[in-house]
């Protein structure tokens, strides 16, 4: 009882330890490692900080010199068992002589996974599954872009108890709290992609940016425009906005020509996908954001393109903040669309955790229902 006990503890630092580089290892996973004598002494730490750079247990490792005779070595992360960018980490993890090694959760890509084989058959003491679902939870953008081929989808929105995020005449700022906005930037930075649809540009003309987060880095922005009306002024692009992240226009092939070319020299990439009833069709941009090794992204709306990664059955997980205020009529909703007319065919999430307090306001966090 008292080595669960103890496992569990180890696993939630490698979990911490995992989130210090969120945002930022794409397409890769985040891996933190803990190294610990049998005394239950922490020899050494180490996490995944980003592509090319070393693995969570070669980063711990490399602080004892690759030895770690006796120890017992935490990951919330299979160790890998293939040659990627960096050399696999079983056999590192077999030869620096630890005694026992205990994993989170298991590599889900076909071909990546077999380092807890390799460690068994080296004779070391392998205990799988601990903290297993929160190790999947820390990983679910990476789980997402291997196991289904398309990022992770996170739907943010601001709005009021009766779910609106704007007035009957349009004002919007603020309805949230200052504490509130805070949170939400530090969320666009935990994630490698954000994502609003051409109206929100019109509207609000938003920078898409990260404000306020120490370190924080701005995610690359994806404006979804099938028509190209985004304006060569708006300071989500790169040439107004003085930040050198990617930004990206998703648009359809009917999308005019000298449109194209007037974002592209204001520093857009102008992407060409597949339509649906003349709309940039979401699943094809899922893909193509994946093969661009994006595996998380936050889509801040409008409701019109909530309501559509809903109908696409891409809305994987709502951050909602909710003010305590009420403007009621005929405000625009966080989610718009056709809707349904029937219960049994509407969207279903399961609540994870209680509601946040965040200033004067809630944060909720639901994930879709399979």
């Amino acid at each position: 009882m008292a080595r669960a006990a103890d496992d569990a503890v180890y696993m939630a630092r490698c979990l911490e330890l995992a989130r210090k580089a969120e945002g930022r290892t794409a397409p890769n996973p985040i891996v933190g490692c803990v190294i610990v004598s049998t005394g239950g002494k922490v020899l050494a730490e180490g996490f995944h900080a980003g592509p090319g750079k070393l693995h969570g247990e070669a980063a711990a490792l490399k602080k004892l010199g690759g030895r770690a005779r006796g120890a017992t070595l935490y990951v919330n992360l299979e160790p890998c068992n293939h040659h990627g960018r960096t050399p696999p980490c079983a056999p590192a993890v077999r030869d620096s002589g630890v005694a026992r090694v205990v994993i989170g959760m298991l590599d889900p890509i076909p071909g990546h996974g077999g380092g807890a084989r390799v460690l068994r058959k080296a004779g070391i003491a392998v205990t799988t599954g601990v903290l297993a679902a929160e190790c999947a939870d820390a990983n679910r953008g990476f789980v997402s872009w291997a196991t289904r081929g398309r990022p992770w989808f996170v739907l943010k929105a601001g709005m009021t108890l009766d779910g609106k995020i704007a007035t009957t005449t349009g004002e919007s700022r603020w309805i949230t709290g200052e504490a509130a906005r805070a949170d939400a930037h530090r969320l666009r930075d935990r994630l490698d992609a954000i994502i609003a649809g051409v109206g929100t540009v019109l509207a609000d003309d938003p920078q898409l940016t990260v404000r306020g987060v120490r370190g924080g880095r701005d995610p690359i922005r994806v404006i979804v425009d099938s028509q190209l009306r985004t304006p060569p002024g708006a300071k989500v692009l790169p040439a107004n906005s003085g930040s050198d992240a990617r930004m990206i226009v998703a648009t359809t092939e009917s999308a005019p020509a000298d449109r194209a070319a007037a974002l592209a020299a204001a520093g857009a990439e102008v992407w060409r996908v597949a339509a649906d009833a003349g709309r940039v069709k979401l699943a094809s941009l899922a893909e193509a954001l994946a093969a661009n090794d994006i595996t998380t992204a936050l889509v801040e709306g409008g409701g019109e393109l909530h309501a559509g990664f809903v109908a696409a059955g891409l809305a994987d997980e709502l951050q909602l903040y909710v003010a305590p205020i009420a403007i009621g009529g005929s405000a625009p909703s966080w989610l718009r669309g056709a809707g349904v007319t029937q219960l049994a065919d509407a969207a279903r999430w399961r609540w994870v955790g209680p509601p946040q307090l965040i200033g004067d306001d809630y944060l909720l966090r639901a994930i879709r229902s399979q």
